[in-house]
Formats: structure tokens, C-alpha cells, sequence
């Protein structure tokens, strides 16, 4: 679980403007709010520094 679609909308973004600004499909930023895609670190960073969060902030399970 993840809680990327909180931070996303948090910032006012829709999926397809969050996609556009990491540089990948809207789909993509969809599979990874549902879990069924594990993106690379530097996708991970890059959706964290777009978000201005940490990647404990949205990838860390308590």
C-alpha cells in the first residue's frame, strides 16, 4: 500500500498532469496508486520530489 494518490491530490494534481510532469503515462502513475506496479527508485524520487515529499512520506509501510 501506498499513499500516493493522498499526497498527489493533496497538491492538486490529476494523475495525467502528476504523469506528465515524472515523464511517464497516466496509466503508470494509476497501476502504482492500485499496487499493481512497482516503480523504479528513480521513478520513486522523482514522483517524491515533483510531490516535494519524502519517500517515506508515500512508499513506507507502518
Amino acid at each position: 500500500m501506498n499513499r500516493l494518490v493522498e499526497y498527489r491530490k493533496k497538491c492538486g494534481l490529476s494523475q495525467l498532469e502528476l504523469s506528465r510532469k515524472v515523464g511517464v503515462s497516466r496509466q503508470t502513475i494509476n497501476l502504482i496508486e492500485n499496487n499493481k506496479y512497482n516503480p523504479s527508485l528513480k521513478l520513486c524520487i522523482s514522483i517524491c520530489l515533483t510531490l516535494g515529499v519524502t519517500l517515506n512520506d508515500i512508499f513506507w509501510e507502518d
